[in-house]
């Protein structure tokens, strides 16, 4: 297995989050790798948690990366949320993302949920993707 194509896939989704025109016009710069301290816009997005599978083969190292993305709001009802979801799946699903290390095979839509946290004032719908990456780092 290798997990060294995490960090070129992480920049990779982020730079597609970002430079996407449909997403930048519902959140505006409020696309978070940390969400920051302090004060954060009413909605925006923040990169979440991964999970990794081997996915080797005889060829060399791979990985399935289950990754997620999330949109937070404390707007009423959930409508503002899903239209930037939609965005980010419009922007991620079977995009074909440069690596600066390794080779993204597939990315894809796995599922979503959205849910009420709290006492019900923020409102976040988690994507999951799955990505699929070869690892042709030279061998030490």
């Amino acid at each position: 297995m290798s997990y060294g194509v995490a960090p070129a896939l992480q920049s990779a989704v982020y730079q597609a989050l970002i430079a996407d025109a449909t997403l930048g016009g519902l959140v505006g710069s409020a696309i978070y790798d940390a969400v920051p301290p302090g004060l954060v816009p009413s909605l925006y997005v923040t990169l979440g948690a991964e999970e990794v599978r081997d996915r080797s083969d005889g060829s060399g190292g791979g990985a399935e990366h289950s990754l997620t993305v999330s949109v937070i709001t404390d707007a009423a009802g959930f409508h503002a949320a899903k239209q930037a979801a939609a965005a980010i799946s419009d922007a991620l699903t079977h995009a074909d993302l440069p690596l600066a290390r390794g080779r993204l095979v597939s990315l894809a839509f796995h599922r979503a949920r959205a849910r009420r946290e709290g006492t019900g004032g923020i409102r976040r719908i988690d994507l999951t993707f799955r990505a699929r990456v070869d690892d042709t780092a030279p061998a030490p």
